[in-house]
């Protein structure tokens, strides 16, 4: 017979929770230990790279796994920033293979550096995803020496976020693909250029304004402890995630919340979170549920089903930027 790894885990907790929630008890923490009381101040915005121009480079690197159809990705990627006018460099860098990855972690981040070491370039593109951004970080990962654009999500959110947390704007969490609409939106966010607010359903009212931080959820909780997740008080937080079932999303969330890490954030948005329906078992909360109780209670704006994320459309957003949400209206608006 398959014993499931909630069961284990619980038939242990029969044996030894009672004895840990009597500590915990006699520690003095509660839940309320773990609640946000609204935003412990205003966070200042990030310095903005200039924007892109015609004939701006841009450059290419594949912090991640390895691209699956290198020619017809790259052709397609050409094809539209020289739609915007701006040129793109693809480095040899990018066809490496290394086991699941684009090359060892010490090529990826080689390739990093030569990037940002480019004096002409004024935008990095990360063109991978899957796994492996992360290992860069603990690889000699050092930030851009000037504010530079930075773009990707979902495993890039790791150079996303460390480079945030080294005070540095410009990185944009979102997809180079995806339909016209999309694309624009990304094109107006390298010119500088205003953008549409994002339309979402809002799940606790109120307005608030700070600086944006946007993430993959599980890329993040792995970065908890580390220099390169960004200090979150005063500021947006929004969250997406695909591949994770509700119960592995609300003990992320459970994580997030007993590290005080949602203390002092002064809103938060949620993308999508996509998994697969047979990771459920009867009794499960569903998805909506564990969003709206893990954030529900934190006394700040929560706006839900943003349209960000894995799937389309996956509109743009840059981190570091100042936005308000609108928790009644359901709104995510730049500043």
């Amino acid at each position: 017979m398959t014993l499931h790894r909630r069961s284990f885990l619980a038939a242990l907790a029969g044996a030894g929770g009672v004895g840990m929630a009597a500590a915990v008890r006699a520690a003095g923490v509660g839940p309320a230990d773990a609640l946000s009381q609204g935003p412990a101040g205003q966070a200042p915005a990030l310095p903005m790279p200039p924007p892109l121009t015609a004939g701006s480079r841009l450059v290419a690197i594949a912090p991640g796994t390895w691209w699956e159809d290198p020619e017809s990705e790259q052709t397609s990627l050409e094809a539209r920033i020289a739609s915007a006018g701006w040129e793109l460099l693809v480095p040899p860098a990018t066809r490496q293979r290394w086991h699941w990855f684009s090359g060892t972690d010490r090529q990826r981040c080689l390739a990093w550096e030569q990037a940002i070491g480019d004096q002409r370039a004024e935008g990095v593109l990360a063109v991978t995803a899957g796994w492996g951004s992360a290992r860069l970080l603990e690889s000699g990962w050092q930030p851009p020496p000037r504010p530079i654009w930075l773009m990707g999500f979902s495993d890039a959110s790791a150079l996303l976020l460390a480079q945030c947390a080294a005070g540095l704007g410009g990185a944009i969490h979102g997809g180079l693909h995806g339909d016209a609409g999309q694309w624009q939106r990304l094109v107006h966010l390298l010119r500088r250029q205003p953008v549409d607010p994002l339309q979402g359903q809002g799940w606790r009212s109120g307005i608030t304004e700070g600086p944006l931080v946007v993430t993959n959820l599980t890329v993040a909780t792995h970065l908890i402890g580390t220099a390169w997740l960004p200090d979150l008080r005063g500021r947006i937080v929004v969250f997406e995630d695909v591949g994770e079932a509700p119960y592995r999303v609300d003990r992320m969330l459970t994580q997030w919340r007993s590290a005080r890490l949602l203390a002092g954030v002064a809103g938060i948005g949620l993308g999508r979170f996509q998994w697969t329906p047979d990771d459920v078992m009867p009794g499960d909360l569903s998805m909506e549920e564990v969003l709206r109780e893990r954030f529900g209670d934190l006394g700040i704006p929560l706006v839900g089903r943003l349209p960000v994320g894995h799937g389309r459309p996956n509109l743009a957003l840059p981190l570091g930027h100042r936005a308000r949400l609108d928790g009644s209206a359901g709104t995510l608006t730049l500043l």
